[in-house]
């Protein structure tokens, strides 16, 4: 099957030749890859990948661009951090529509992660809170590669700022 997704990494100084970096990422197994470079120091990466399951696809590209780029940091796995808009697309409803089931399911829809004039939130959990409610047309590939990359994100901060006790976190944020 095959899994559509963002990497975005920052980039040492070091690694400024354009060029050079798409044949060190070519070399490497990222020939399945559009590259994107938007704001100097930064690099996306949108690959379409063939792979048995979406967990491998990613896994497989986080793998080929660490190799091609030792020193490249990632900033965040997509798709995953979303706003209703986005949510609407992937859905094929209006944004309309999207917040007026947001606005009547309060109580159930999920929490956004940020709260605020554009609030977001994980896509995965909006997709599996949609298919629990029935009548949506939700690409399996698609609720698949928000679940791995939102555990991508969610590792990564994980590592940069750790938590000292998880069960205590667990009890101020339940």
């Amino acid at each position: 099957m095959e899994y559509i997704f963002t990497l975005k990494y920052q980039l040492a100084d070091s690694d400024a030749d354009l060029d050079a970096l798409v044949e060190r990422l070519g070399a490497a197994g990222c020939d399945d890859a559009l590259v994107g470079v938007g704001q100097p120091g930064r690099l996306a990466l949108e690959f379409s990948r063939e792979a048995g399951n979406a967990e491998d696809a990613v896994r497989t590209a986080l793998v080929d661009v660490k190799r091609a780029i030792p020193s490249a940091r990632l900033i965040e796995a997509s798709p995953d951090l979303v706003g209703l808009t986005d949510v609407a697309d992937v859905v094929g409803i209006s944004r309309q529509a999207m917040r007026k089931l947001m606005l009547t399911h309060r109580a159930t829809f999920p929490v956004p992660v940020h709260e605020g004039s554009a609030s977001i939130w994980h896509l995965a959990e909006v997709l599996d809170w949609l298919m629990s409610r029935g009548g949506y047309q939700i690409d399996v590939g698609v609720l698949e590669t928000a679940k791995v990359a939102l555990e991508v994100n969610i590792a990564k901060e994980g590592i940069r700022h750790p938590v000292r006790s998880r069960g205590e976190m667990e009890l101020l944020t339940a």
